[in-house]
């Protein structure tokens, strides 16, 4: 599992030492650091993150005033030099609290409470902590507003990235949820799905035709993005279909 963050402190150090630690965890993929938390608001707009390192106390609007005014609130764990707003960060239920200067082991125990939360969650989305093949199971539930919609794996044709926002394409209809690509990946069987663009998962048993910048999924031209074209490359001649 993938676990997609942002990094947010006004202090250039202190960011370097979060940026530093994110990138030797395997599982963290860093999307974006920003210096302020206004800056950091078309991102955690344009995309879906799972989990924010939040300083507290900086310039413009703080990062308890930043998370108050999301919408679709990530996971986060605060980096702050102090301790007073423990009580706010915890009310606002915060992954954690950390305080500077921090130590790898501290945010390492950190992350890892950060994904056994993502892991439960997916858990019970599926119904289970077993994988799609142990289950046997042939479809999953998506939540789209205030219902969870059944959804076959056979019906679906590909996932696309929309803000803040995935829409599933299926042989029938259209499906808005508020998952992450991460969230999504995890419950779809890695044999027949496999992401080729970083606003794309794809179901290679619909595919039409490929070409090398595109694909075709019921006359609709998909990218294939270029950091993903050798595993897809790679999936397909694993499939014995090139």
């Amino acid at each position: 599992m993938i676990i997609r963050c942002i990094a947010i402190d006004d202090e250039p150090l202190a960011l370097e030492k979060i940026v530093g630690y994110i990138n030797r965890v395997p599982y963290l993929k860093l999307d974006g650091k920003f210096d302020n938390a206004l800056a950091s608001l078309p991102e955690l707009k344009r995309h879906t993150i799972d989990l924010l390192f939040l300083d507290i106390q900086m310039d413009g609007i703080s990062g308890i005033q930043l998370l108050e005014s999301l919408s679709n609130k990530p996971l986060v764990i605060f980096t702050t030099a102090f301790d007073k707003f423990a009580i706010k960060g915890y009310e606002l239920n915060a992954v954690d609290y950390l305080l500077k200067p921090i130590s790898f082991e501290r945010f390492l125990k950190s992350v890892e409470k950060a994904y056994s939360i993502i892991e439960k969650d997916l858990a019970q989305l599926r119904g289970s902590t077993l994988t799609v093949t142990e289950k046997a199971i042939d479809y999953i539930f998506i939540k789209s507003g205030q219902k969870h919609e059944q959804v076959k794996f056979s019906e679906i044709l590909y996932v696309e990235g929309m803000k803040d926002y995935l829409r599933i394409r299926t042989s029938t209809k259209k499906i808005m949820t508020l998952m992450s690509f991460s969230q999504i990946e995890q419950m779809l069987p890695s044999d027949n799905f496999i992401r080729i663009h970083r606003s794309y998962i794809v179901c290679i048993d619909k595919i039409e035709e490929i070409e090398r910048a595109h694909v075709k999924i019921s006359g609709t031209k998909i990218p294939i993005g270029d950091a993903y074209r050798k595993t897809f490359q790679d999936k397909l001649k694993a499939k014995g279909v090139i």
